[in-house]
């Protein structure tokens, strides 16, 4: 499992942005240039986490995936999402009714039609968030998200 160290403002943005992964405890710092990001991410990744690409419906492989375990921000590896809260919406994208606390910003289009969901650490275009749809969720949200926005962990047992 990943965890995220969230420390003091006064540590500096360069040091905030450090991940460390409990296997190694190394630093691995996240990507801050637009030329950091093509080198780590593929060009299709790269389209959709930085550029606000959306994947073609029915593509992507996690959208009927219901294995118990954790969906990570493929850009970062933040833990976003728990298979717990995954549903099948029939859009044709991993639909999620919540995400892991404090692990989604929501930030309004520019136009003002949608809300767009973004991890609160790299700031990956995850997809958007629908309300009030009618689907039977404890929260009356839909995360709508990119399946190659998300990498799948799955639980250890």
């Amino acid at each position: 499992m990943l965890r995220c160290l969230r420390l003091p403002r006064a540590v500096g943005a360069a040091t905030r942005r450090l991940r460390f992964s409990t296997k190694d405890d190394a630093p691995k710092p996240i990507p801050t240039t637009d030329d950091e990001w093509k080198a780590k991410l593929t060009p299709w990744e790269y389209r959709v986490l930085r550029q606000k690409g959306t994947e073609p419906p029915g593509s992507g492989p996690l959208n009927k995936h219901f294995e118990k375990g954790t969906y990570v921000c493929a850009g970062c590896h933040t833990p976003l999402y728990s298979s717990a809260h995954k549903f099948d919406s029939g859009c044709g994208w991993p639909a999620f009714y919540d995400a892991l606390p404090s692990a989604i910003s929501w930030v309004p289009d520019s136009d003002g039609q949608r809300t767009e969901i973004v991890c609160a650490v790299c700031h990956g275009h995850m997809g958007h968030v629908f309300e009030n749809e009618g689907f039977p969720t404890p929260t009356n949200h839909r995360h709508c998200v990119n399946s190659i926005s998300i990498k799948f962990k799955a639980d250890e047992t």
